[in-house]
């Protein structure tokens, strides 16, 4: 018979207390498995609890979405009432000091330019109402596309177009502004 190189007593009291030479931890006394099992389940608890608070977010920033596009679109209408008006000052806010403007015949105009050219004009013979609009936003940008059509009259003759506009809208300085407009006819 062969004899064990430790007495059964002091092997009690190496499982009770550990040993790294059976496989056990110094500090608290459990296999070095259920260590790993233990550590791979805080770990997995913390990812589940990373996962659970980004879908959190993902409805908030949807909501903070809709407000900005909610704000654009009003912005645009703004834009369109003032220039009916000839409220140079509303135009002055809305539009950046750098905007670029591109006209419909492929021209461009600074802002003074533009704000010079703006004439108070009559309801009935000036009308801008847009047709259709859709504002996507990127952080701190936001992009206006759509179609609107302008009635009125010029150099005596009464006009009828429709426009394809992009607008580049940045938040700057805690309010947004326009830095970037284009206008296309629509031929069909």
């Amino acid at each position: 018979m062969r004899k064990s190189a430790r007495p059964l007593a002091v092997t009690r009291r190496l499982l009770r207390f550990g040993s790294n030479r059976l496989g056990l931890n110094d500090k608290s006394g459990l296999p070095y498995t259920a260590q790993k099992w233990g550590a791979h389940m805080r770990f997995t608890g913390l990812l589940m609890a990373l996962v659970c608070a980004a879908a959190l977010f993902v409805p908030a920033q949807e909501d903070a979405e809709r407000v900005i596009q909610s704000k654009i679109i009003a912005l645009e209408k703004a834009w369109n009432q003032a220039y009916k008006l000839g409220d140079k000052r509303a135009l002055d806010r809305i539009l950046d000091d750098q905007i670029v403007l591109i006209n419909d015949d492929g021209s461009q105009q600074t802002k003074a330019a533009f704000l010079a050219s703006i004439k108070k004009s009559n309801s009935q013979e000036q009308q801008v109402a847009p047709e259709s609009m859709n504002v996507n936003v990127f952080g701190n940008t936001a992009i206006s596309t759509g179609v609107f059509r302008a009635n009125g009259v010029e150099a005596g003759k009464p006009y009828a177009r429709r426009e394809r506009f992009v607008d580049t809208w940045i938040y700057k300085g805690g309010n947004w502004v326009c830095v970037a407009t284009n206008a296309t006819p629509v031929l069909r």
